[in-house]
């Protein structure tokens, strides 16, 4: 018999973020999530997503041993943005049972359901902001960073619930062996041709990061406005974002294009520190993963392009294209064999080509499901 528990205290919250250990144990695909990252995401006094959201964590038990998690998000933005009335469930994982995964949906649907949805979407880990997805195609490599993983039975289990397809969110691979460089070559030109129009690339710049990331932000919540399921950050939440990603920057990954000193896109690239944090036992930083971490960052050979956005009135002018090409042109000065850019929507064919066209390979697609409650 499969007993639901919710989760009310650091102990069970303890085991909510260590239950993916134990049941990816002999997966060597398997990435942990950083055990102190995940307690601070989840903590409503230090993350500032629970000022407008509320959550509620759940843990399925049968015969006293965890088989399964998930949260139920309520997100006030997202339903006053979108003018929609959903609910949310993520931090899915599940052992192979179909009992156990309704018990678990079931759960997190009637608690959206008392908060006033109509609808279950996900898995969203929080909110499209973090991770979202389930993975669908692609199962023979590990993610990259701050992209999602589970085996393929997922898709089984959800579907059997009842849930059916919103929306499927692409990841494409560049290799340094098969890029494109004469198309990365014609995107310098195009470059140039920008810089006649007004237009010019840089670096973030590191000494004025906040002043930067001030900027940044406000394309951000424009370049995204119309994406389905996008929510625009508040700007503590977008500061509680930049604080965490700051801390992995590398600027030849981080490209703004500006026009009379008003930013008007910007690309984002970090390294994929999952290489490093493949290696780290439950992701424990203490007393050893910290070592793993520090040494292992200056041997990561791989960036994930996360971000991309213009604003829209300079859109197909070619944008897209050139800082998808310097931040290839420099991993291909580097030691970087191999970049991802996810995710795309699967309808976004401006961004999708531009990838193409450098030989960008499409090898992982993740789902967004979703059911009329």
């Amino acid at each position: 018999m499969i007993e639901i528990v919710a989760v009310n205290s650091s102990k069970l919250q303890k085991e909510f973020i260590d239950f993916p250990h134990g049941l990816f144990k002999n997966d060597p695909n398997y990435v942990p999530e950083l055990f102190l990252e995940q307690k601070e995401l989840l903590n409503p006094k230090k993350n500032p997503f629970f000022k407008h959201a509320a959550v509620q964590l759940f843990l399925a038990k049968e015969n006293g041993r965890t088989v399964g998690r998930v949260a139920a998000i309520w997100n006030e933005n997202n339903n006053k943005f979108n003018h929609v009335n959903e609910g949310a469930f993520g931090f899915f994982d599940c052992i192979n049972n179909q009992k156990a995964c309704n018990s678990l949906l079931d759960s997190a649907s009637n608690w959206v359901k008392e908060k006033g949805a109509d609808t279950l979407v996900g898995p969203i880990n929080l909110s499209t902001n973090n991770s979202c997805g389930l993975l669908i195609q692609g199962f023979d490599s590990p993610p990259f960073v701050m992209m999602p993983y589970n085996p393929p039975y997922y898709m089984d289990l959800l579907s059997a619930y009842g849930l059916d397809k919103k929306v499927d969110l692409r990841a494409y691979s560049v290799e340094k062996e098969k890029v494109n460089t004469r198309s990365v070559s014609l995107l310098e030109r195009l470059e140039e041709r920008l810089s006649r129009s007004g237009i010019f690339l840089r670096e973030l710049d590191v000494k004025n990061f906040e002043t930067d990331a001030k900027r940044i932000k406000e394309v951000y919540n424009k370049a995204w406005d119309k994406n389905l399921g996008f929510v625009p950050m508040t700007d503590e939440e977008f500061d509680f974002t930049a604080k965490s990603l700051k801390q992995i920057l590398d600027t030849k990954y981080a490209i703004i294009a500006e026009k009379e000193g008003e930013i008007i896109a910007f690309a984002l690239g970090i390294p994929n520190i999952n290489e490093v944090l493949i290696k780290i036992n439950r992701g424990r930083l203490f007393p050893f993963g910290i070592f793993k971490l520090l040494f292992g960052l200056k041997k990561v050979n791989s960036v994930r392009v996360l971000m991309l956005g213009v604003l829209e009135k300079y859109r197909k002018l070619g944008i897209e294209a050139c800082l998808y090409g310097r931040i290839i042109s420099n991993a291909l000065n580097s030691n970087i064999e191999q970049s991802e850019c996810s995710w795309m929507l699967e309808d976004n064919f401006l961004m999708n080509n531009a990838i193409e066209k450098v030989n960008g390979e499409l090898y992982k697609q993740y789902r967004l499901y979703q059911k009329s409650l």
